[in-house]
């Protein structure tokens, strides 16, 4: 005889449940408008919240906020900016090509001149410029400190003294020219200007960029100069505006794209106007919510959040499509449209609460990432899933059955109502497959699932890391084909390929072409400075560029050897005080320094304290990040004072070493929490722990078949698509609790193992296909991106739902099956009743 206890406490359990279930179902079935409108006044109140972020963010800056590498270089720049009067010193570069000779006598005179017209120019605040011509105009004429008296020395210099001069200067000081230069020569293809312009402290990207543009407009009056055809202008504002452009052209193209394709195939698998239309608001409200929120949490749109409206348009149509087709399938058996509905959410709400908080999990995780983009990214995307899990699970099925309502008894037709995957279907046809294989052979096909995933996720331990401005930049091919579609789908015009291909190809350098060791010491101010910058510039490291096995690097040595060069009195000053003949002053010091300061090229190496200095060393073009940063640490660290690697290669490696931890870290994250939490969903609400082991399986090959494509495909690990392994983990359990929940209702009612998975994969496998199609096709155009990090990412997100679609439908059977036959021969694994439990917890028979 049963514990009355135990009998009345199940009753009022069971009660409890059924009214919290029912109160929700006759909410949606019984008010269906209220809901509706319920919903139409919290979108129009998070439209108040949209564009309330703050600035939007593109690049690599993005990433760097908050990074202790970031903090300790802006330290730096803050300490040589204090000098004297508050300058923003911001800079830019302009390549100067001339297929005959950029260091012919013609060319220089035109340099010449734009630098002359560019700091007398009105408004344009350019404090100095320094290109080939003034170099050798000041070794023709040391007292030529003006643009308009290097003019007139070129002007008056023969041949032979002009290329005597440009050899001199290269010897000296180094010509800012292609490595197709020699001085026996005398000539190259290319040939460097840097403008330096005297902006305030607070000057924004848009100042930067007013200036720069305004340089571009300059260069085009000189005789001779045409931007994009022999001139092309190189600044930092330039490339972040053309950065954030990029976003605009991307938009332009893949959203339009994507909203075709996420039409067309929501057609095919609604089959209905009013279904799509319906679908389709749900996915828009979801949008307004997610970028309702961030406006009001103050959290800034940027290139990483883009990743997530893909994500969440990914579950929102795969649960619109569940919803819409379990509907049908108990339409198609009779039931009337509240009871279909009714069936549809009790049978549905577990399974979308699994899936949601999974997947929250899965987006939850990367808040253990110490790149802030990464937490806003696991926060943003987490709330999403949540207000997709409300959209889709309360206002669909409310409106869904309103419109039935209204449309019953009408003439309106009802279009397609049949259920996706129904018997005599081709999809019909095909699904069974995996459940056919799982009859015949499933420990085969578990077996080789496990060797196949172990073996992709080993090959996917060797995927590369990458983060670098460069990232963001597309291809000159993948521009082409954008520039061959018509308006408004053109994209702008871009410098970025053009500066790159100079700096790589005529100047072996990289984007970022150097590294920087800070020194801050008391010992500065004394000679050892000297003697030890000249040390650290010998016998340097492979990653940097080298002259006589010394280091091509900028320094407050080689600013001494460059003044030296061109100044008689400094070149005294410092001859007087070096005492043992190495050319390096070690006395007297303080007068050296005194005379070093009086000018700004001075002044960008040592800070007017005396208590700091530093040196730029230009890296090798076939060095990579990584030995870079390690060649810079390796000479600070050999140094005597106290001295730190810094630069933005420095910083962007800290970033690469974050992404790599935060990878793997949020991965663990969401497959133990995942795994704990559905172990617990199914204990609690089957009494079988197993269910959320078999999910896993599936899972678990979907991770290691991305990890290896990754590898495959060479898509490096970047922070874009940082958080994809750990969100392929919500995605495959988006898709494998689908299949589980439906074959779970179907074998506990009764059936056995093998009817319940043809019921389950033709019933749920029809959505699950229409789901897929719809997300792989739909979203993954973003591989149509211009920023090539969207493209890399829009690759992954299909293949991550692919992946979970194919092993949801052919490896979950096996798995299945091999458990239900582990079961008759051992007995039940895992089937612990919890209310049984709660009792023997608590010491009760």
């Amino acid at each position: 005889m049963p514990d009355l206890d135990e009998t009345s406490g199940r009753d009022a359990s069971t009660e409890s449940d059924r009214s919290l279930n029912e109160r929700l179902n006759a909410l949606i079935t019984d008010h269906p408008w209220r809901i509706v409108l319920a919903f139409a006044v919290v979108t129009v109140l998070f439209v108040g919240g949209i564009g309330g972020g703050g600035e939007q963010q593109a690049g690599t800056d993005q990433f760097t906020d908050g990074l202790e590498e970031q903090e300790a270089l802006e330290n730096m720049q803050d300490d040589f900016q204090r000098q004297g009067r508050e300058s923003g010193g911001s800079t830019a570069n302009l390549f100067i090509t001339d297929e005959h000779n950029t260091l012919s006598k013609p060319s220089l005179l035109r340099m010449l001149e734009f630098q002359e017209r560019a700091e007398n120019e009105d408004g344009l605040r350019v404090s100095s410029s320094t290109s080939p011509a003034s170099l050798v105009a000041q070794q023709l004429d040391p007292e030529a400190d003006t643009s308009e008296k290097q003019r007139r020395v070129i002007e008056r210099a023969s041949q032979r003294q002009l290329e005597a001069a440009i050899a001199d200067a290269d010897e000296t000081v180094g010509l800012p020219v292609s490595t197709d230069f020699t001085r026996e020569s005398a000539q190259a293809d290319v040939a460097q200007i840097a403008v330096t312009y005297d902006t305030p402290p607070n000057a924004d990207t848009d100042d930067k960029a007013e200036l720069q543009t305004g340089t571009v407009e300059l260069a085009n009056e000189i005789d001779g100069y045409e931007t994009g055809e022999n001139v092309e202008v190189f600044g930092d504002a330039i490339i972040e505006q053309e950065t954030l452009q990029l976003l605009g052209d991307t938009a332009i193209v893949v959203f339009p794209a994507a909203l075709v394709l996420i039409m067309f195939f929501l057609l095919i698998s609604y089959r209905d106007p009013i279904d799509l239309g319906l679908g389709l608001s749900a996915l828009l409200m979801t949008i307004v919510w997610t970028f309702g929120f961030m406006g009001y949490a103050g959290i800034p749109f940027s290139d990483t959040l883009i990743t997530v409206f893909p994500l969440l348009l990914a579950v929102g149509i795969d649960f619109g499509i569940h919803i819409i087709n379990r509907y049908r399938e108990e339409r198609a058996a009779g039931a009337g449209i509240g009871d279909a509905m009714g069936i549809t959410t009790r049978q549905l709400s577990g399974a979308f609460l699994i899936v949601t908080i999974t997947t929250v999990i899965g987006f939850a995780a990367n808040l253990t990432s110490s790149l802030s983009q990464l937490r806003d990214f696991g926060i943003v995307a987490a709330v999403g899933i949540i207000f997709t899990f409300l959209i889709f699970g309360v206002f669909l099925p409310a409106g869904k059955v309103g419109l039935d309502r209204l449309r019953e008894g009408t003439r309106i037709p009802d279009f397609g109502t049949d259920p996706l995957g129904r018997e005599e279907s081709i999809l019909g046809r095909i699904l069974p497959l995996g459940t056919k294989v799982a009859r015949i052979a499933p420990v085969v096909v578990l077996v080789s699932a496990l060797v196949f995933g172990a073996a992709a996720a080993g090959y996917g331990t060797g995927v590369d890391t990458e983060f670098s401005q460069e990232a963001f930049f597309p291809d000159e091919d993948r521009i082409a084909q954008y520039e061959r579609l018509p308006e408004p789908f053109a994209p702008s015009e871009y410098t970025f390929m053009t500066v790159l291909d100079y700096l790589e190809e005529d100047f072996d350098q990289g984007f970022v072409g150097s590294v920087t060791v800070y020194i801050d010491d008391p010992d500065v101010r004394s000679g050892a400075a000297f003697r030890e910058v000249d040390r650290a510039v010998t016998n340097p490291p492979d990653a940097f560029v080298e002259t006589d096995r010394r280091a091509e690097a900028d320094s407050i040595v080689s600013v001494m050897e460059q003044r030296q060069s061109t100044d008689p009195e400094f070149a005294a000053t410092v001859k007087q005080a070096d005492s043992n003949g190495d050319r390096l002053p070690d006395r007297n010091v303080d007068r050296v320094y005194d005379e070093l300061l009086e000018e700004d090229a001075g002044r960008q190496y040592v800070t007017s304290d005396r208590s700091a200095t530093r040196i730029v060393y230009q890296v090798d073009v076939d060095a990579d990040q990584t030995e870079a940063t390690n060649a810079a640490e390796e000479v600070a660290a050999g140094m005597e004072m106290d001295a730190t690697a810094t630069g933005s290669l420095v910083v962007n490696q800290a970033v690469i070493d974050r992404i790599s931890d935060s990878a793997i870290t949020s991965l663990i994250v969401a497959f133990v929490l995942t795994a704990i939490f559905l172990m617990l969903s199914y204990w609690w609400l089957e009494g079988r722990m197993i269910y959320g082991v078999i999910n896993l399986v599936p899972v678990l090959v979907t991770v290691a078949m991305l990890a290896g494509s990754m590898r495959l495909f060479d898509i490096p690990l970047s922070p874009f698509n940082a958080p994809i392994l750990s969100v392929s983990i919500g995605l495959g359990v988006d898709y494998t609790v689908h299949f589980m929940h439906r074959f779970v209702d179907e074998y506990e009612g009764g059936a056995d193992v093998h009817e319940a998975l043809a019921v389950t994969v033709r019933g749920t496998g029809g959505a699950l296909t229409g789901s897929m199609l719809t997300t792989v096709c739909g979203l993954g155009v973003l591989y149509l991106a211009l920023i090539p990090l969207i493209m890399e990412f829009g690759l992954l997100l299909a293949l991550g739902v692919f992946y979970a679609y194919l092993t949801s439908i052919f490896i979950l059977p096996s798995t299945i099956v091999v458990w239900d036959r582990l079961e008759r021969r051992f007995g039940p694994i895992g089937e612990i009743r919890w209310r049984e439990s709660a009792r023997s917890v608590a010491g009760k028979n």
